[in-house]
C-alpha cells in the first residue's frame, strides 16, 4: 500500500509528464481504432446488405453481359416445378439532388419471395402492395433512408441510372423483422421486377436467379437436373461466393490502412518506453532508498508496472473515445475510397463494435506494458548504490550501445530475409517491414552520437561555448535524448516513405494515363459511376456518332463476368492500331499481339490479374461464352493501374461473337487532319442532340483520374499527420522530463553566471540538434521504407508495378518538419527551465 501511494503521488507531483504520457497512449490507440471501426464498418455495410438481398438463397444463377432470360425462370419455376426460386434484377442508382445518395434497385418478385427473404413477407400489406404492383416506377424504402432522403410516402423524387433520370413514387415503407435486416435495408431500394426492368432498359432480362436448394443428396440432384437448362453462358455459384469474391478486393486496401495505423501505435510505444525511463531517472533516489531499506526487487517492479498499467488503462480508454469520434470522418474516406475502386456500399451510421473496441483496448493496455517493462527492469537490475547516481544509467546506456547496434543488424537482417518470403504474402511484407523500421530505431542513439560529435565543433564555431554545450548536452543525456530521437526518426520516415510511394504511384499512373488514353474526346454516359458500373450508350447515339465525318472513332466496353473462381472483368476494345501500339506491355510487345488481338483469337491480361492467377504470355483464360466455356491464349501482359484485381482485354470483334452483346459504354474520338478539337466537339453536341452523356477532353479526363487517385490517399495523408501529432507528443514529453533531470545541473550554470537567455539558447540548440538528427537519420529509414512499399508491399497487395520516384523537396520537408516539431515542442520547456530559481533548483527534491 505504501508504494501504491508512493506512485500516485508521483503521477500528482507530475501532471503534465502524466498528460502527456495518457496522450501519447490515447492518440496511438485513437488511429488504431478509427481504423479499425472504419474497416469493419464499410465491411459490415456491405456484407449485411449482400446476406440481406441473398435471404435464405443457398444458390444464385447469374448470366453474361446481358443477365438472363427471364424464359429461364418459367421454365425452372413452372416447366420443372421448382418453387423455391426468385427473379432478381438490380442495379446501382442515385437519388438526384440528396449529396448523392447511391442506393441498390433491386427488383423483386413479391410472390415469389416469401420463401427466400424475410423483408418480403412484410409485402402483405394490401395498399403497398397494390402500388408496388399496379404503378409503374413505384419504389419502397427503409424508414431512415426515407428519413434522411427528406421523403414521404407518396412524394415522388429522381434517380439516375442507365443514362436516364426517371421519376418514381416512394409507395411504402420497407419493415423488416429484425435489426440487422433493417441495417441491410438501409443501401436499397426496393420494387417491382416489371418496373425495375424497365428503369434499368433490361426488358425480359434479369441479373440472377436465387434459388434455395435442401442440403445432402436432394440439394445434388435438383442441382443436377438445373444445369441443363442453363444457356451457355449462365453460372451457378454458392450464394456466400459472390460476396466472398467482392468482400476479398477490398482485403489488400483494408490490411495498409490497418498496417499504416500500427505505425502509429509503434510510435506511441516509443513515447511510453521514453516516458517510463524518465520516470524511472526522475526517481533514481526514491527507488534506491527503497532498495536500501529493505524494499525488494519484484516489489518495485510491479510498482513500476502498476503506474504504467494506470498510464495506460487511462490512455486506453481515451483513445476508444477518441478513436470512435475519429472513426465517423475515416469510415467517409474509407466508403469512398472503395466506392472509386471497388463497388458501391453505402454507410450512414457508424456503431461501436465491441470486437474493435475490444482489440484497440487490449494493443493500448499490452503496448503499454511492453514499452514499460525494459525501464522497470532496468531499474530493478542494478545495484542500490548504482541507482542512487545518474551517471551509472549514462555509463550502462554507452556501454550498451555496441550491443544495441549487434541487435540492430541481427534484427534488420531478420527483415530483409522476411521481405524474401513470397508465400508468407502481404502480412510477411508488413512484418519484414516494421522489423526493418524496429532494427534501424536500434542504430538512431548511436547515430545521435556520431551526428552529436560531428556537429560539435561546427556549433562551437557558429555559437561558441553555448554552441559545444548544447551538443555536449545532448550526449550525456544520451539515455534521454536517444530514445526520443528514435521516436522522431520512425515517425518522419513513415512520412518520407509513405510520401515516396505516393510520389512515385502519382508519377506512374500519369505516365500510363499518357499512352493509354490517346483519342482528342471521350464521350460516356453522364451518370456518376466508375468504368465498370456504367450504363451502355443508346445504340442509335452510337450508330450516329460512329460515321462523324473528319474523325475516327473507338468504342469500348466494360463488363464483369461470374465465374466460380470469382468475377472477372472484361474490358473490349475497338481501337487504332497507332493506339494499341502505344500500350505499354510487361510480357510481350504491341506489334506482335495485334494481329491475333484484333481478330479475337486471343487476349491480353493486366499487369494484376497476371500476378494474382500467375498467368503469363502464352498462358490461357477460360471465359463463360454464348457458346459454352472458351479457352483464349494470352497474347501479352501489359500494364494497368484501373484495377488492383485486374482486368481481361481483348477485341470488340472478339467480344462480339463470343457473347452478342452490341452495348458501347464509352466513345473515343480521334480528330482527322484540318480537323479543331473544338470543332469536332461541336460536330459531337450537334448529333448528341438531348441525349444525357458526359464529353470530355483528353486533358480533362486525365485530370479526373487523378483526382480520384488523389481522393484514393486522402486517408493515408490523414494517417502521416496523427502519426506526427504522436511523435511530437513523444518528443514534448521527452523535453518535459529533460526539464526535471537538468534543473540541478543548469541552476548551477546560472550560479556561474549564465544569463536566462544563454539557458535558454543551451537547452533550445539542444532540442534542434535532436530535431536535426532526427531529420538526417529519418533519409536512410524512409527511402528504405519507400523501396519495400513500391517493389514488395504494393505488388503483393494490389499486383502493380510502380516506377520509383524521388522528389528531393520530399527530403528536404522532412528534415525541416523534423526541426520544426523539436523546436516547437522545446519552446515551453526551454523557458521553463531558463525562468527557474536557481536557489529553488539546487534543493534536493527527494
Amino acid at each position: 500500500m505504501i508504494l501504491l501511494r508512493a506512485g500516485l503521488r508521483n503521477l500528482v507531483r507530475h501532471p503534465w509528464q502524466a498528460v502527456l504520457t495518457v496522450l501519447g497512449v490515447a492518440l496511438g490507440v485513437a488511429v488504431v481504432t478509427a481504423v479499425d471501426l472504419a474497416n469493419q464498418t464499410a465491411q459490415r455495410a456491405f456484407k449485411i446488405a449482400a446476406e440481406t438481398v441473398a435471404g435464405r438463397a443457398t444458390h444464385h444463377i447469374v448470366g453474361g453481359p446481358t443477365g438472363l432470360p427471364e424464359e429461364l425462370y418459367r421454365t425452372i419455376r413452372v416447366g420443372r416445378h421448382f418453387r423455391n426460386c426468385a427473379p432478381v434484377v438490380s442495379a446501382d442508382v442515385r437519388v438526384a439532388g440528396r449529396s448523392g445518395t447511391t442506393l441498390q434497385l433491386v427488383g423483386l418478385d413479391p410472390f415469389a419471395e416469401p420463401p427466400l427473404r424475410s423483408f418480403s413477407s412484410r409485402f402483405a400489406n394490401g395498399d403497398v402492395l397494390a402500388t408496388l404492383m399496379t404503378r409503374p416506377e413505384s419504389v419502397l424504402l427503409a424508414a431512415g433512408t426515407a428519413r434522411q432522403l427528406g421523403l414521404r410516402v407518396g412524394d415522388r423524387f429522381r434517380i439516375e441510372l442507365a443514362g436516364k433520370s426517371p421519376e418514381v413514387l416512394l409507395a411504402g415503407l420497407l419493415e423488416a423483422p429484425d435489426q440487422v435486416t433493417r441495417l441491410g435495408l438501409e443501401s436499397l431500394m426496393v420494387t417491382d421486377i416489371a418496373s425495375a426492368q424497365e428503369l434499368t432498359g433490361r426488358l425480359g432480362r434479369l441479373s440472377r436467379i436465387d434459388l434455395v436448394l435442401p442440403e445432402g443428396d436432394a440439394g445434388s440432384r435438383i442441382l443436377a437436373e438445373l444445369r441443363p437448362l442453363l444457356p451457355p453462358e449462365a453460372t451457378l455459384l454458392p450464394a456466400g461466393a459472390r460476396a466472398g469474391s467482392l468482400e476479398q478486393m477490398t482485403r489488400a486496401f483494408r490490411l495498409n490502412l490497418t498496417a499504416l495505423s500500427l505505425l502509429a501505435l509503434v510510435v506511441g510505444m516509443f513515447l511510453i518506453y521514453n516516458t517510463m525511463v524518465f520516470s524511472v531517472i526522475r526517481r533514481r533516489r526514491l527507488i534506491g532508498l527503497l532498495r536500501a531499506v529493505g524494499v525488494t526487487r519484484r516489489e518495485v517492479l510491479w510498482q513500476l508496472l502498476s503506474e504504467a498499467l494506470v498510464v495506460g488503462l487511462a490512455g486506453t480508454l481515451a483513445g476508444l473515445a477518441l478513436g470512435s469520434l475519429m472513426g465517423q470522418e475515416l469510415t467517409r474516406l474509407v466508403t469512398r475510397t472503395i466506392n472509386d475502386l471497388y463497388f458501391v456500399v453505402e454507410v450512414r451510421s457508424v456503431p461501436l463494435m465491441p470486437q474493435t473496441l475490444v482489440k484497440g483496448g487490449l494493443l493500448g493496455v499490452l503496448a503499454t506494458l511492453a514499452a514499460a517493462l525494459p525501464p522497470a527492469l532496468e531499474a530493478t537490475g542494478a545495484p542500490p548504490r548504482a541507482v542512487l547516481g545518474r551517471s551509472f544509467l549514462e555509463a550502462r546506456s554507452r556501454r550498451l550501445m555496441p550491443y544495441a547496434v549487434v541487435t540492430a543488424g541481427v534484427v534488420l537482417l531478420a527483415g530483409f530475409l522476411v521481405l524474401r518470403v513470397e508465400a508468407w504474402g502481404i502480412a510477411g511484407s508488413f512484418a519484414g517491414l516494421f522489423a526493418l523500421i524496429v532494427g534501424y530505431a536500434l542504430l538512431v542513439p548511436a547515430g545521435v552520437v556520431l551526428l552529436a560529435r560531428a556537429l560539435r565543433p561546427v556549433l562551437g564555431g557558429l555559437f561558441g561555448t553555448i554552441g559545444r554545450m548544447a551538443a555536449r548536452g545532448v550526449l550525456i543525456s544520451l539515455s534521454r535524448t536517444g530514445v526520443a530521437a528514435a521516436a522522431l526518426v520512425v515517425a518522419v520516415s513513415a512520412t518520407i516513405g509513405v510520401g515516396i510511394m505516393v510520389g512515385s504511384f502519382r508519377l506512374t499512373v500519369t505516365s500510363w494515363l499518357e499512352s493509354w488514353l490517346r483519342a482528342d474526346l471521350y464521350l460516356t454516359s453522364a451518370v456518376e459511376a466508375d468504368a465498370r458500373r456504367r450504363p451502355p450508350l443508346p445504340p442509335a447515339l452510337v450508330e450516329r456518332l460512329s460515321r462523324l465525318p473528319g474523325a475516327l472513332t473507338s468504342v469500348t466496353r466494360r463488363v464483369t463476368l461470374p465465374t466460380a473462381a470469382g468475377p472477372v472483368e472484361v474490358f473490349a476494345a475497338q481501337v487504332p492500331e497507332s493506339t494499341f501500339l502505344s500500350y505499354r506491355f510487361k510480357e510481350g510487345s504491341p506489334r506482335e499481339a495485334w494481329e491475333s488481338f484484333s481478330r479475337g483469337d486471343a487476349l491480353l491480361v493486366s499487369e494484376p490479374y497476371s500476378y494474382r492467377h500467375k498467368l503469363h504470355r502464352g498462358g490461357r483464360v477460360t471465359l463463360p461464352t454464348r457458346l459454352g466455356p472458351r479457352s483464349f491464349p494470352v497474347a501479352g501482359v501489359f500494364y494497368d493501374y484501373g484495377s488492383d484485381q485486374g482486368i481481361v482485354m481483348m477485341s470488340r470483334a472478339g467480344y462480339l461473337r463470343f457473347w452478342e452483346d452490341p452495348g458501347v459504354d464509352g466513345m473515343g474520338f480521334y480528330a482527322g487532319p484540318g480537323v479543331t478539337r473544338d470543332r469536332l466537339a461541336q460536330e459531337i453536341r450537334a448529333r448528341v442532340g438531348n441525349e444525357r452523356v458526359r464529353l470530355v477532353s483528353n486533358a480533362e479526363l486525365r485530370q479526373n483520374t487523378v483526382a480520384i487517385f488523389d481522393r484514393t490517399f486522402a486517408i493515408t495523408g490523414v494517417l502521416r499527420i496523427l502519426t506526427m501529432i504522436v511523435a511530437f507528443v513523444g518528443i514534448l514529453s521527452a523535453l518535459m522530463a529533460m526539464q526535471v533531470e537538468r534543473a540541478r545541473e543548469l541552476a548551477v550554470l546560472r550560479a556561474l553566471g549564465l544569463t536566462p537567455g544563454q539557458v535558454w539558447g543551451v537547452v533550445t540548440g539542444e532540442t534542434l540538434l535532436i530535431g536535426l538528427a532526427a531529420g538526417l537519420l529519418s533519409l536512410p529509414l524512409g527511402v528504405l521504407q519507400a523501396l519495400v512499399l513500391i517493389f514488395v508491399v504494393n505488388l503483393r497487395s494490389f499486383g502493380w508495378t510502380m516506377e520509383p520516384y524521388l522528389d528531393p523537396k520530399l527530403l528536404i520537408q522532412a528534415v525541416l518538419l523534423s526541426l520544426a516539431a523539436a523546436f516547437l515542442a522545446g519552446i515551453y520547456p526551454s523557458l521553463k527551465i531558463a525562468r527557474l530559481s536557481p536557489a529553488l533548483a539546487l534543493k534536493e527534491e527527494e
